[in-house]
């Protein structure tokens, strides 16, 4: 197919916020886009193709060039440290990176732990702040760590709060902001350089013009 963007990007709130801004960009995406179980989905007619993927895997489809562009979250962004280039804050799916644990506790000053999906951005962040602690990979729950005494904090996505109550625990840090992000992989940004800056520039049109992505 002459002039093929692929686009890698997560299925979920993700997905759902970067195809309703593609729309608004004027991109025509059809109905059954949103509910298609495929993993590959082709639109002949924007010369479009998208590779649905795990978060984490979008970053690494990108690096290596099996996709000329990701859509990704940037706490994806920090932790996987990809050889890709950043191109727009798609400003969808914000949250931020935070850390937490249950109220009035101290870290254990022998041996802190802290758990979280984010190892990297653990350890950078904790040793910034002058702190020796041993990082545990965990890949869904994180929320468990402190209750069962595996962690004193876990690093964590937060949104609204919700889960963290639930759960009896307290944010103590925020970390950092996160947005999704349009990134490109350096080859196909020089070889397509023309239709990745048509999408930039249409999607960046919506974004200035405040257009809000229902979530």
């Amino acid at each position: 197919m002459n002039g093929l963007i692929t686009i890698a990007m997560p299925k979920g709130r993700i997905f759902n916020e970067a195809a309703d801004l593609l729309r608004k960009a004027g991109f025509q995406l059809p109905p059954e886009f949103d509910d298609s179980r495929k993993l590959i989905i082709d639109v002949p007619e924007e010369k479009f193709q998208f590779i649905l993927a795990k978060p984490m895997d979008v970053p690494t489809y990108v690096e290596h060039g099996v996709a000329d562009l990701g859509i990704a979250g940037k706490d994806v962004m920090l932790e996987e440290e990809r050889d890709v280039y950043e191109l727009l804050d798609l400003k969808i799916s914000a949250c931020y990176l935070a850390v937490a644990g249950l109220p009035n506790t101290k870290m254990n000053d022998v041996a802190p732990k802290v758990a979280s999906k984010y190892p990297n951005v653990a350890a950078a962040y904790f040793r910034e702040q002058g702190e020796q602690v041993e990082i545990i990979k965990l890949n869904g729950s994180i929320e468990l760590a402190p209750l069962i005494g595996l962690a004193d904090r876990i690093v964590d996505i937060v949104s609204t709060g919700r889960t963290l109550k639930e759960n009896g625990l307290i944010e103590y840090e925020q970390i950092a902001e996160i947005t999704s992000r349009l990134i490109v992989n350096p080859v196909s940004y020089r070889m397509k350089d023309e239709r990745i800056s048509e999408l930039v520039d249409r999607l960046s049109e919506v974004i200035n013009a405040g257009v809000t992505i229902e979530p």
